[in-house]
């Protein structure tokens, strides 16, 4: 004896909605195996819902209903089966799309994670301790752009000559330098060669602060004043990281060198020789 299902049955038993299964009786694309002729209640049997299952499948591959009540309505199993084999490789070919696509999501969140977790709360002043760090000036970029900050890293690697660039690899983030009235923008570097443009930016302890465009200026000249009045130093240079806080936006962590503890408060950077 033949199972049936009522109209919502089917419906739930495919993902989709009662209408949806109306319109496809309506269109001739998958019409109940029964009906009564009394209520015009629509039954549907297991065979409807694998007929219903397939034309759900052919959907989500972006095939219009009128193409595939075409396929349906073959009466040539051949053809029905290598249209079938061609609609599970375009249905691979789009699982394996998104699936790239989830890793490149699961990167750029994973990216904002670890932004979120280190961004210290705004005008609040603190101290953190930096390694000695090399740095690549730009001999052209002054201030970020959303232009030069796409792509950023191959403005740098530009500026090596060709011979050396294969020596040359940076940290994926961007910076501001400034000393005696020079700003450029720059690259910190993993790996590099003697080339002009270098800067040593010291070991030792930095006066930071987070801040939006803004509030730079202000945040800077209190950082400025902090370091000569409490730390009783002279920074002859400071330091702007940029920290992307969105999608088509980004603030600031300003540092002030105050001095290596090691090697009393030396405050400039050194030029490479």
């Amino acid at each position: 004896m033949k199972k049936y299902f009522s109209v919502g049955e089917a419906a739930k038993a495919v993902h989709t909605t009662s209408e949806t299964l109306r319109h496809y009786d309506r269109i001739g694309l998958v019409k109940p195996s029964k009906k009564d002729e009394w209520t015009s209640y629509r039954y549907y049997t297991e065979q409807d819902i694998v007929r219903l299952n397939t034309v759900r499948a052919l959907q989500l591959m972006d095939l219009p209903l009128r193409e595939i009540k075409k396929v349906l309505e073959y009466d040539d199993l051949e053809k029905i089966v290598d249209f079938l084999a061609q609609a599970e490789k375009k249905a691979d070919e789009k699982i394996a799309a998104l699936q790239y696509s989830k890793s490149k999501i699961q990167l750029a969140k994973a990216d904002y994670e670890k932004k979120l977790r280190g961004q210290q709360k705004f005008n609040s002043i603190f101290l953190k301790e930096y390694p000695e760090r090399v740095i690549l000036l730009s001999d052209t970029l002054e201030k970020p752009t959303l232009d030069n900050l796409w792509n950023y890293l191959s403005h740098f690697y530009e500026k090596a000559p060709p011979a050396l660039k294969d020596q040359f690899s940076f940290e994926d983030l961007a910076g501001i330098y400034s000393e005696n009235g020079l700003t450029r923008l720059f690259a910190v570097c993993t790996r590099y060669a003697e080339i002009d443009g270098l800067k040593v930016l010291p070991k030792g302890k930095y006066l930071c602060a987070g801040c939006t465009e803004e509030n730079r200026e202000q945040t800077l000249r209190e950082l400025l004043h902090t370091a000569r009045t409490k730390y009783g130093a002279e920074p002859a240079f400071t330091v702007q990281i940029i920290v992307i806080s969105g999608i088509l936006h980004w603030n600031y962590e300003v540092q002030v060198y105050i001095g290596n503890e090691n090697a009393g408060h030396e405050a400039e950077s050194q030029e490479r020789i």
